[in-house]
């Protein structure tokens, strides 16, 4: 009746305040040096912030973040039971128009009670974000309804993301099937692989996030919902050749 989310009244942080300045720390520094495992998050930690955790400590938190350090592994993770590993379809592949090749991923995206998660969609030709979503969990359910949002208004060729549960569940795969989208996974540990959406959240956390102090995700879902229009339709890129997201997108400019 009053329009008020019920979550903003509900919510409650997960982890207690040391563990909360520990999180907003981790995301800083993963964003800035996605290469640290836990030993060095560790030593960050104390040396930059004076928070002092063990290893153990540190990597448990990483793991709620869900924060990989980036370097070559030669044994990767199993899939999960009845989920299939998708092998990655874009090394080496030219990619020239709007509507080719659509990226996702998970973000971490910290309050001042608590913590939420972002997802968005990412057009690799033009850098447009087609759709997001906030959650106050990692469960499918944000990302599968991120994904019927931005196949609303278009349908790739390929669809590209890591190989979290998210993305290898039956659930979101056979949206992707139902629709004949070419299925395209990261090898474990290898952010280049989705490069373009790595740097996305590195604009979205220093232009927005970091500067802004989210009580509920009420706010930060109406900081990000003026932030993703900005980076869409007035920010310049220079991988764009300076030309803005939804110039390229909507093909109002060319790339040479």
């Amino acid at each position: 009746m009053l329009n008020i989310s019920r979550g903003s009244i509900y919510y409650a942080p997960r982890v207690d305040g040391q563990d909360l300045a520990a999180l907003a720390a981790l995301d800083q520094l993963y964003t800035k040096r996605p290469f640290y495992g836990s030993r060095n998050m560790r030593y960050a930690l104390r040396d930059k912030y004076g928070i002092f955790l063990g290893r153990d400590h540190v990597r448990r938190l990483m793991k709620v973040l869900g924060l990989e350090a980036i370097y070559p592994k030669q044994h990767t993770s199993l899939p999960a039971p009845g989920r299939q590993i998708y092998p990655y379809l874009l090394h080496g592949y030219a990619i020239y128009r709007p509507n080719q090749v659509w990226g996702t991923d998970i973000t971490y995206i910290r309050m001042t009670r608590g913590f939420c998660y972002l997802t968005a969609i990412l057009d690799w030709y033009s850098r447009y974000v087609v759709a997001w979503e906030l959650s106050e969990n990692m469960e499918k359910e944000f990302c599968m309804t991120t994904l019927r949002s931005a196949l609303a208004s278009a349908v790739p060729d390929i669809h590209n993301s890591d190989q979290g549960s998210q993305y290898t569940s039956h659930e979101y795969t056979n949206i992707l099937k139902g629709r004949q989208i070419q299925i395209s996974m990261d090898g474990r540990g290898r952010c280049m692989d989705n490069i373009f959406t790595e740097r996305l959240w590195r604009s979205v956390k220093y232009e927005e996030v970091y500067l802004k102090e989210y009580r509920t995700i009420d706010e930060a879902r109406e900081g990000l919902s003026a932030y993703f229009p900005f980076y869409n339709n007035e920010r310049r890129h220079q991988g764009l050749q300076d030309h803005r997201p939804q110039e390229v997108y909507f093909g109002e400019k060319t790339l040479s």
